[in-house]
């Protein structure tokens, strides 16, 4: 059977760039050209200005002719793209089709599917979208561009991106049970390693610590969590897992 043309960009990690079947990301020219492309994906549908190019693609270091050199960049990328793709027409707009997939958008949808179910209690889902979010954050957004505001914008959503997937798988783990409880308990360790001023990490980890019967190891985290937040912020550690270290040391008795 013939394959279905799709489009698909990936900006995380090796960069794809499949428009309608077709792979083109080996012919963008240089890593400008890539970033070109990618800032221009991630403001659609609206049409991007040149002036706003110059600024998103040289960040106030533009070449002396730089009007010049857009307009070069821009050339060589519509080549690469295609006409029908890249319209430029004082502005440069481009244009993919309806059910186009970015990796970054899918991200960013995904962990608020994830949310949401975890709020429903309805934890295969809530597994499912946290699991997707994770594997496209985890990835650096185009690793081999730096030190352009716009990238670190969306380097640092991609961030909260990650740590809410974890905190969203982790609790999907601990509602599923069983075998998952390992995941759960991998997920927070890394939610805490990531942040570690942010509590739901220690919460989850004490709570995953807890199902799996390691109770004194889940007090000792609570420990952590109190002497990390003690240090670094100068507060007490908050309700939720103050109260679940109290229910912890009940347990005990």
């Amino acid at each position: 059977m013939k394959r279905a043309a799709h489009t698909y960009v990936q900006l995380c990690g090796q960069l794809v760039v499949e428009l309608r079947g077709r792979r083109v990301e080996q012919w963008l020219p240089s890593r400008q050209g890539r970033a070109l492309f990618a800032y221009i994906v991630l403001q659609r549908p609206r049409a991007v200005g040149r002036d706003e190019l110059i600024e998103a693609i040289w960040s106030g270091a533009a070449p002396r002719n730089h009007a010049q050199a857009l307009t070069v960049l821009v050339s060589k990328v519509r080549a690469a793209v295609g006409a029908d793709v890249l319209a430029v027409r004082g502005s440069v707009r481009i244009a993919l089709p309806p059910d186009t997939r970015v990796d970054v958008e899918q991200a960013v949808v995904a962990v608020h599917r994830a949310e949401s179910a975890v709020v429903q209690h309805d934890w295969p889902r809530a597994w499912t979208a946290a699991l997707c979010a994770q594997v496209v954050a985890d990835r650096p957004l185009l690793p081999d561009t730096d030190d352009l505001p716009w990238l670190d914008a969306w380097r640092r959503r991609l961030d909260d991106t990650l740590e809410r997937a974890l905190e969203a798988y982790a609790a999907a783990c601990l509602g599923i049970g069983g075998c998952e409880l390992a995941g759960a308990e991998r997920a927070a360790r890394r939610l805490v390693e990531h942040n570690p001023l942010r509590e739901t990490g220690y919460g989850l980890l004490m709570q995953a610590l807890a199902a799996r019967g390691h109770v004194p190891e889940a007090l000792r985290v609570y420990e952590r969590a109190r002497t990390a937040l003690r240090d670094e912020l100068g507060i007490p550690p908050g309700a939720a897992i103050a109260r679940l270290h109290t229910d912890l040391l009940a347990s005990r008795r």
